[in-house]
Order: structure tokens, then C-alpha cells, then sequence
């Protein structure tokens, strides 16, 4: 798979868990460190914590294995580092506060419905 089906397919599974607001932004022409970022708002820091596992164990399915988890969800944010794929994960609150869209908005953001 490549990293945008990776993406796509980490979207569309945290769109089934529901998570909402998902945005996938293709970063790769602006960033060094990664090509893709998943950013998706969760309605409470279990629903986060539970979430981060299920979407760990959903592409260790595919080969895909976590570099490395910051954030334990008290701070309202989960960061999952799959390499060239990042998926953020956040509470409203978190998510409003840190604005990655607007940081990230000359990038090009991907409709993960369309894509499926």
C-alpha cells in the first residue's frame, strides 16, 4: 500500500469508530518528516485512549507498525507516528487550540469519502 491508502484507510476507520471532523492534508511538498497527517476530533479522552489502540492494532493488520505515541489523552491530544503518516487525535478543545489545519493550510487537503 502506499502512504496515502495508508492514510485513507486510517481515516475511514476512525470515521467508522466515530470520530468526527476528520481531515486527511497531504504535507509532503512542505514537510521533511512526514507526507500525511490524519486529524480527527474525538468526544472524550476514552473514546481517545480507546480509539489510538484500535486504529494501532486496525493497521498493524496491514503491516503498518507505530513508530512512536506521544500524549496519553490528558492533555486532550494523541499523536500516533506511523513514519510518513501522522494521525493526530484530539479533543474539541485540543483541536481548536492547536489548529493543525491553519498551520498545515497551504496543503492539500483529501476528501477520504471520495478516495474510498
Amino acid at each position: 500500500m502506499t502512504n496515502k491508502e495508508y492514510a485513507l484507510l486510517a481515516a475511514n476507520f476512525l470515521d467508522e469508530k466515530l470520530a468526527k471532523d476528520i481531515s486527511v492534508i497531504d504535507i509532503s511538498e512542505r514537510s521533511g518528516f512526514a507526507d500525511y497527517f490524519v486529524i480527527a476530533t474525538v468526544n472524550s479522552l476514552r473514546q481517545m485512549i480507546s480509539l489510538s489502540a484500535d486504529l494501532d492494532d486496525k493497521l498493524a493488520e496491514y503491516d503498518l507498525e507505530v513508530k512512536n505515541i506521544e500524549g496519553k489523552g490528558e492533555s486532550g491530544w494523541i499523536l500516533l507516528d506511523y513514519n510518513d503518516i501522522i494521525i493526530n487525535l484530539f479533543t474539541e478543545e485540543a483541536r481548536n487550540k492547536y489548529n493543525l489545519e491553519k498551520v498545515w493550510g497551504d496543503c492539500e487537503v483529501i476528501d477520504y469519502k471520495e478516495e474510498k
